[in-house]
């Protein structure tokens, strides 16, 4: 296929009329992403060729505007889906090389066109295409940033399970590692629950807890002194041995109102199945 182009065309004119040989350009120069081009729109809903077509012309038509909220859109779009940034990357820099071989073919055909026009357009794409990897970047990294908090806070509501066992009794099942960031999550959600809930039994099941060190514990026993004076019992079940020598080396011992029962079962058993003591 060869490169038509008539002189009164203007760059833009140029690409439009020449739009599939700039297809397969891009695709020659994009050497690992052009297989990738069906999984990427079947993931993110996201058309690199027919994208790659818009950015080219934001960037010969000097859209800064438009050519940032693009780059904002495809960020969040990659973000989003988690696709690779190498991607990304790559095809960009594909576009800019497209860019210049398409360019370097506009030349050819229009020997009147001066060599300081050039090197301006030369400056102005090759900012463009920068601008555009630049917002990209950020706003990819600023929406990533969102997610990850989003998802922590996620899994910090998960991590204080407080199930109700009926209008009174509730279960915190704790699993894993307890440190202090989770501890000071456990003592907000905790407080709050037991007075909102009107939580009169919380029965602490620590048996899936795999470690606790010497702060977490002396914390643990300050949570569980602050439900005491909000009128509500601490029932503890699944003591394990390594968290019961972590207690006992912090020299703090459970106030008189909580209670130790060797399982949930147990605790169950008595205080709701049997009836509250």
């Amino acid at each position: 296929m060869e490169v038509t182009y008539h002189y009164s065309d203007q760059l833009k004119g140029f690409f439009e009329k020449n739009s599939q040989i700039f297809e397969q350009t891009l695709l020659n120069e994009a050497v690992n992403v052009k297989d990738k081009i069906d999984d990427i729109l079947t993931v993110g809903n996201i058309d690199l060729v027919n994208n790659a077509h818009h950015l080219v012309f934001y960037i010969i038509d000097g859209e800064d505007e438009e050519l940032r909220n693009f780059a904002k859109k495809e960020g969040i779009a990659w973000a989003t889906h988690a696709i690779d940034l190498s991607f990304k990357l790559e095809w960009v820099q594909a576009i800019r090389r497209t860019l210049w071989i398409m360019i370097e073919n506009y030349y050819e055909m229009n020997e009147n066109k001066q060599i300081r026009y050039f090197f301006q357009l030369e400056h102005a794409i090759n900012n463009r295409v920068d601008e555009f990897l630049n917002s990209f970047f950020i706003n990819y990294s600023t929406y990533k940033d969102s997610l990850l908090t989003a998802q922590q806070e996620l899994v910090k509501n998960l991590s204080v399970p407080i199930i109700p066992i009926d209008s009174s009794i509730c279960v915190l099942p704790l699993i894993g590692a307890m440190d202090t960031n989770r501890i000071e999550t456990l003592k907000d959600k905790v407080l709050v629950n037991v007075s909102e809930l009107r939580i009169e039994i919380l029965i602490i099941d620590l048996s899936g807890i795999a470690t606790m060190d010497k702060e977490s514990t002396v914390e643990l026993m300050k949570i569980i002194d602050g439900i005491a004076m909000m009128g509500c019992k601490t029932v503890i079940t699944g003591l394990r041995k390594e968290t019961v020598r972590e207690i006992t080396n912090t020299g703090v011992n459970f106030n008189q109102q909580t209670e130790t029962l060797a399982t949930l079962q147990q605790a169950l058993s008595e205080y709701f199945l049997l009836g509250k003591k």
